[in-house]
């Protein structure tokens, strides 16, 4: 695992396009979850701790760009704001959802 300096990172999380993987993951959290901000903050917060998401903790998600620090709040709010209404616009069903009384993906009702 390669170390970035600050200033690259700082760099690659305040750019306009937020990278693919950190939708991805904000996608993935919000299908397993669906709930609104804050709550699905806490869904991520749980995902990164298990390594849900491909493997990847807290460390490896700040890599790619997920940061849960209070600096990014703003920002990681507003690209959860951003998947959200992507995912509650999208003409495609929601195939996964994941039963929390048994922890079982199901699959989900289409939204409408």
């Amino acid at each position: 695992m390669a170390i970035e300096p600050a200033g690259q990172l700082a760099a690659a999380r305040d750019t306009a396009v937020p990278p693919d993987e950190c939708l991805e993951f904000v996608r993935f959290c919000y299908r397993r979850r669906s709930v609104s901000w804050p709550d699905l903050y806490d869904e991520m917060a749980a995902v990164a701790a298990r390594g849900a998401f491909r493997g990847l903790g807290f460390a490896e998600l700040a890599e790619r760009g997920v940061c849960f620090s209070l600096n990014d709040l703003p920002r990681f709010a507003a690209l959860t704001q951003r998947v959200m209404l992507e995912e509650r616009s999208s003409p495609e069903p929601q195939l996964e959802r994941r039963d929390e009384a048994n922890g079982r993906l199901t699959l989900a009702h289409v939204r409408g």
